[in-house]
């Protein structure tokens, strides 16, 4: 996919949350990093059109964020920090198929949508399973297959790997590794986003490095000493 800033910035109350930026992303994995309140949450909902740009534009293969709202969400999902917060029903696999019913899928074909996701993830055995009871991995993963189902080409992942103990992390790190799709991850978590061919680095709601992860995390640490 085809992202584009065009001079994009976002203004709150007025306070700068994002300095008029223009870019273009086209790498399939990228990483977004930068201290608390720098400015990265807000970039990445630019991009999906939860955050509308107060000057300028951004596009996702030629879809203006602002214009084209309802197409841009179809091309996009979003994982939030908390994956408990946006899984919404009392059990895993209705939640996993409320996006294809919504687009009037049933039936046979439904089972089958939710069931392929499901077994990509590996979470076959979590579909009867309530959201309480799964771990913290799980549940990335079971915000990721309610996601997938509705076949995005692009997926946000805001901290994916907070709070997981070791073992979640290396299994949800895997996962994002492996996607067919395009992914965008914001992260603290540096090993994570290591091996991505282009991270960002932001600071006080300015880009303040774009390049390779190795520069990028160097770039990063400089940030977080001052």
């Amino acid at each position: 996919m085809l992202i584009q800033f065009d001079r994009a910035t976002a203004i709150f109350d007025g306070h700068v949350a994002l300095e008029p930026l223009t870019l273009t992303l086209t790498e399939t994995r990228i990483g977004v990093i930068g201290l608390n309140g720098s400015g990265k949450s807000t970039f990445a909902r630019l991009i999906n059109g939860l955050v509308k740009p107060s000057a300028g534009c951004v596009t996702l293969d030629g879809l203006d964020t602002a214009r084209d709202a309802k197409a841009v969400l179809a091309l996009t999902g979003f994982i939030f920090q908390n994956p408990a917060n946006q899984i919404i029903l009392p059990v895993v696999g209705e939640d996993i198929a409320m996006g294809p019913r919504a687009r009037g899928l049933k039936g046979k074909a439904l089972d089958e949508a939710v069931g392929a996701v499901a077994e990509r993830l590996g979470i076959a055995h979590l579909l009867l399973r309530r959201p309480h009871e799964l771990s913290g991995g799980e549940l990335q993963l079971a915000a990721l297959a309610a996601v997938l189902v509705n076949r995005p080409k692009l997926v946000i992942f805001d901290e994916p790997t907070n709070q997981l103990d070791l073992k979640n992390r290396k299994r949800v790190a895997a996962t994002i590794h492996g996607l067919e799709e395009q992914a965008l991850v914001i992260s603290h978590d540096l090993e994570l986003i290591a091996d991505f061919p282009r991270v960002l680095v932001f600071d006080r709601g300015r880009l303040a490095f774009d390049g390779a992860a190795e520069d990028a995390i160097v770039r990063y640490r400089e940030i977080a000493a001052c």
